[in-house]
């Protein structure tokens, strides 16, 4: 699909990855809608790109409801839609305090998950809902997982957990989504330098760096916003989770 004069809306657009992403589609002609409940770091965004802020919880319905209806009104239907929006805490099953907190638990899968179908669901009904392209498409969803969801850390029960969901979840909505022309992919990004990776503390990220193979440095937002818009511009990728990681794995601990 040409992403030149399409709609798009991409969660998490106020920073990392979601911001990197805003400004590769809206550089490649898309008319972008920032979705994050930072509105400040959207909104600077916006302005940089000639885009729309709005304010959205993914893990609300209402908010998610709300938010779309919004960049409809202002841009049309999205027939580009990006899941970037997510929270990468770190705690163990059994601390030093005891059991991990359910809700914390909860919370990761909420947002990172929930939030993805959320937004994915809603994306869909208004895509399928549009009058086809020429070549027949309706329309193009990109989800965030992590190859932490294939090789998850110690730590890392609830990231990995809803990542891996994010993961399962392209193969199943593409195959019902294809029948109304709407391609679904997942990107696994590996180590990429966001607020979320330099979030961690000093020892953690020293400890990450260690696993870089080539290129021997942390990912570029800008990369992963690359391949977002190789797949919207690529009818034959569908379904797919693609590790974007430089042959990193993670260890262990």
């Amino acid at each position: 699909m040409r992403t030149d004069g399409q709609a798009a809306v991409v969660t998490g657009g106020g920073s990392g990855l979601g911001a990197a992403t805003a400004r590769a589609l809206a550089q490649a002609g898309a008319k972008v809608a920032l979705l994050d409940v930072d509105t400040d770091g959207a909104e600077a965004v916006a302005q940089e790109i000639g885009g729309l802020a709005v304010r959205c919880d993914v893990a609300s319905a209402e908010s998610a409801e709300r938010a779309l209806a919004t960049a409809r009104e202002a841009h049309g239907v999205a027939r580009i839609a990006v899941n970037c929006a997510g929270i990468g805490p770190a705690w163990l099953v059994v601390g030093k305090s005891g059991p991990h907190d359910l809700d914390d638990f909860r919370r990761v899968i909420e947002i990172n998950l929930i939030g993805t179908f959320n937004v994915l669901r809603l994306a869909a009904a208004d895509m399928k809902a549009a009058d086809p392209l020429d070549d027949g498409e309706r329309g193009v969803i990109v989800n965030t997982a992590s190859i932490a969801g294939i090789e998850g850390q110690t730590g890392q029960a609830a990231y990995a957990a809803s990542k891996g969901g994010v993961a399962a979840l392209a193969l199943p909505a593409a195959r019902e989504l294809s029948r109304s022309g709407i391609r679904v992919n997942t990107i696994s990004p590996g180590l990429f330098g966001t607020p979320m990776l330099h979030g961690l503390p000093d020892k953690a990220q020293e400890f990450l760096s260690k696993g870089l193979v080539y290129p021997a440095r942390t990912g570029m937002p800008e990369e992963f916003a690359a391949l977002v818009v190789h797949i919207v511009g690529n009818v034959m990728l569908n379904g797919e989770n693609i590790r974007l990681d430089g042959a990193v794995r993670l260890a262990a601990n």
